[in-house]
C-alpha cells in the first residue's frame, strides 16, 4: 500500500519547486489555468512520489532552474502553467 507524505510537507515542496521553476502559480489560478482541483492533484501527486525524500536536497541545489527534475511528477504541469516573460 502507498504510504502518502505529510501535507504541508508537500505543500511546501510544491511550491518551493514552482519558485525553483519561474513557475508563478498565483497567476496561473487568476488566468484560470491552474484550478483548486489541479492543485489539489498536484500536492496529491507529491504525497505519492517516491523521490520526495530527495527532493529538498535537489532545490537546496537548484534555487532556480529551466524545469523541474525528471523525478518530479509534476514535472509537466509545471512546464505547462510556467509563464515566461518576454521583456
Amino acid at each position: 500500500m502507498l504510504q502518502l507524505g505529510q501535507i504541508m510537507t508537500h505543500l511546501r515542496l510544491a511550491l518551493r519547486m514552482a519558485e525553483a521553476t519561474g513557475t508563478d502559480l498565483t497567476t496561473a489560478h487568476r488566468d484560470g489555468r491552474l484550478s483548486q482541483q489541479d492543485w489539489a492533484e498536484m500536492i496529491q501527486l507529491c504525497r505519492g512520489c517516491e523521490w520526495a525524500n530527495a527532493c529538498p536536497d535537489w532545490l537546496n541545489e537548484n534555487e532556480t532552474a529551466e524545469q523541474a527534475p525528471c523525478t518530479c511528477p509534476n514535472r509537466h504541469r509545471y512546464a505547462a502553467l510556467k509563464v515566461v516573460n518576454h521583456e
